[in-house]
């Protein structure tokens, strides 16, 4: 079936591409083909309410934000009147993209404990097959030794896993003065890979409701997200919207 032409939808200060997933990676690999620098970012309502101070960097034609999961579709209806083309959250799409690849790629990935990017290292390798050309931890590093092993891997794909906002304003402050490569921060995407943190079951995802699975297992660090930090963002949509 041919996709869709993305279209824009503003959410709060954030201009959010309106992508499905294979018209995505189609334009993701036909930038890396052509050695082009760009920046993926997976806009969920966290990103909203942390990155709001630093909107307007987001405006860079290099840059692609796309959407993460149900709280951007309400706010999607609630100001525009519809959905988002699909759901595109990078647990389940950056897999994909590496799986996916028709030429090989060249993985480094940045963030997390030292144990986790080692088994999110073996994960890649192993069962996406895809190179990696190195990883580093997120803990107790410097910004120029990162940048200068990024340089010196020369890798297609760096993926940045600091959690929201520090992997964006770590990608928006150095990745323009890195090789070109696709840039993506991907939150706990490592975790996931190195089987350290448990998905929801796949009729809890096809619900829509695996914020609720994740919020029940970690209820200490995950309950003001998915409250306070919830209405701020429904708040941040409509005040843009008036």
């Amino acid at each position: 079936m041919a996709t869709t032409r993305p279209q824009t939808l503003q959410i709060g200060p954030f201009r959010v591409k309106s992508f499905d997933a294979q018209a995505l990676m189609s334009q993701i690999y036909r930038r890396l083909a052509l050695g082009r620098h760009t920046e993926l970012f997976f806009a969920n309502t966290n990103f909203v309410v942390t990155c709001e101070g630093f909107a307007s960097r987001f405006d860079d034609p290099g840059i692609t934000l796309v959407n993460d999961g149900v709280g951007m579709d309400l706010a999607a209806r609630m100001v525009h009147g519809q959905r988002f083309q699909e759901n595109l959250n990078g647990t389940d799409f950056i897999p994909r993209l590496l799986r996916g690849s028709p030429l090989p790629l060249r993985v480094f990935l940045f963030g997390a404990r030292p144990e986790v990017v080692q088994d999110a290292s073996e994960a890649i390798e192993h069962r996406l097959g895809q190179e990696v050309v190195g990883a580093c931890s997120g803990y107790g590093v410097d910004d120029n030794e990162v940048c200068a092993q990024i340089r010196a891997a020369q890798p297609d794909v760096v993926l940045v896993a600091l959690g929201n906002p520090l992997q964006e304003r770590w990608i928006l402050d150095h990745a323009a003065k890195m090789p070109p490569a696709l840039y993506v921060g991907v939150g706990a995407l490592f975790d996931f890979l190195a089987q350290r943190a448990v998905r929801a079951p796949m009729w809890v995802r096809r619900l829509r409701l695996e914020w609720l699975f994740r919020l029940s297992r970690e209820p200490g660090r995950l309950w003001k997200r998915y409250t306070v930090d919830a209405f701020r963002f429904f708040r941040i949509c409509r005040s843009a919207k008036a």
